[in-house]
């Protein structure tokens, strides 16, 4: 058996950080050592410029995500499809899921969404300050989501607690932790499949119910496959929306300028969020594993090494988007960033998350006059990057 080959450490994932930090890494990474390697989380590649994460995103016969899906690699209870498995196997369950984001589907969850965002808000506001990551943030997706999937009632502060735990367990790399926090959603997926199969629902509707309908040759999904979907459906969309909430209130705080721009005239707001999301993507990026031995700008990359698509990083390259740590309204090649990923495997999501976002942002502004950081602002471990904490000082708007 040959050597495992000594690469040096390019960089530490894991050190200390601040909100500016996390995002100058990458930034010092792209012009020192764009495709990066670290020993630390079981060590892995990090591609940081545009063109090589689209390339790694979209080449999907090269690079999978059978192997490994982010990093640290945390799968260990069960393959959770569409993102742990690669085309075609993965297709029937993209094929369920994708119907249920589509644009008619949000506008009637819209008004629903905004009156959850509404009823978590007015408080807040009223008592002039909130931590609005988990204040806010940490209700608004787990309601919302509860919402899209038809969750029992008593099932949404479990998922609230459970997800909080479990994403506390990945970012403090407890892998004992994780196990049992993990277990947890799954138990929860289960009692969902198993009250569908008794209640099921209009699959139009209803995420569970379409995955138990769905047939592949007239066959039904395999059913720890429909497990793991559920699961994976149940944490997937709860976190990221509270990341980029606190980096946005982060970066108005900075701006009052902008603020009142935005406030004076809400139309601007989709504009903004996708700049919000180029600027502050919420994870730093998935994994993949190359088939073969692979190149990228001179540095070899071996058959079966980890790959981080670092998308964060990727969305604040100069040489795609100009100025680019800057933030612009109606940036012209704006939809070119890769916040939701691309290929097979983009966020099936994204039209729930865009809805959520510039819902949450539009009800922040109307009711308030002024918002600023008003305490320490903590930041998020890998996988995420950005604001897990956010102390503001909310001054409500005037009548």
């Amino acid at each position: 058996m040959a050597e495992p080959r000594h690469i040096p450490q390019d960089f530490d994932p894991i050190g200390p950080e601040t909100f500016d930090s996390a995002f100058g890494l990458y930034d010092e990474l792209r012009q020192r050592c764009p495709v990066a390697h670290t020993d630390a989380l079981g060590g892995y590649w990090a591609l940081t410029k545009y063109d090589d994460v689209a390339r790694a995103a979209t080449e999907q016969d090269t690079f999978i995500t059978s192997v490994q899906n982010v990093v640290p690699k945390i799968a260990f209870t069960g393959r959770r499809p569409p993102l742990h498995l690669d085309p075609p196997e993965h297709t029937p369950y993209r094929r369920v899921l994708s119907p249920l984001f589509v644009p008619e589907r949000m506008r009637t969850l819209e008004p629903v969404i905004r009156k959850i965002a509404v009823d978590l808000l007015d408080p807040l506001v009223a008592r002039g300050h909130a931590d609005i990551c988990k204040d806010f943030g940490g209700h608004l997706p787990v309601r919302v989501f509860g919402e899209w999937m038809n969750l029992p009632e008593d099932q949404v502060e479990t998922l609230r607690q459970a997800g909080a735990d479990f994403v506390h367990a990945v970012e403090a790399a407890d892998l004992e932790l994780m196990k049992p926090t993990s277990l947890r959603l799954y138990d929860m997926a289960r009692e969902l499949i198993e009250r569908r199969k008794r209640e099921p629902l209009d699959p139009a509707i209803d995420i569970t119910s379409a995955l138990l309908a769905a047939r592949i040759d007239g066959e039904p999904l395999d059913d720890a496959l429909v497990l793991g979907t559920v699961r994976q459906v149940l944490v997937v969309g709860i976190v990221a929306p509270s990341v980029v909430i606190g980096s946005i209130c982060v970066h108005l705080s900075r701006n009052p300028d902008l603020q009142n721009q935005l406030r004076g005239d809400l139309s601007l707001v989709p504009a903004a969020i996708e700049e919000f999301l180029r600027l502050y993507t919420p994870y730093r990026g998935f994994a993949r594993t190359a088939v073969c031995d692979v190149e990228f700008r001179g540095r070899t990359i071996l058959k079966d090494e980890a790959i981080a698509l670092v998308y964060a990083s990727a969305n604040r390259d100069e040489d795609v988007f100009e100025d680019a740590t800057t933030f612009k309204l109606d940036r012209p090649n704006i939809r070119d960033h890769l916040a939701f990923g691309r290929g097979p495997h983009q966020c099936a999501g994204m039209n729930l998350a865009r809805l959520e976002l510039r819902i949450a942002l539009e009800e922040i502004l109307a009711r308030t006059s002024h918002l600023e950081v008003d305490g320490p602002v903590l930041v998020a471990k890998i996988p995420e990057i950005g604001a897990l904490s956010v102390p503001l000082k909310l001054v409500p708007r005037k009548a």
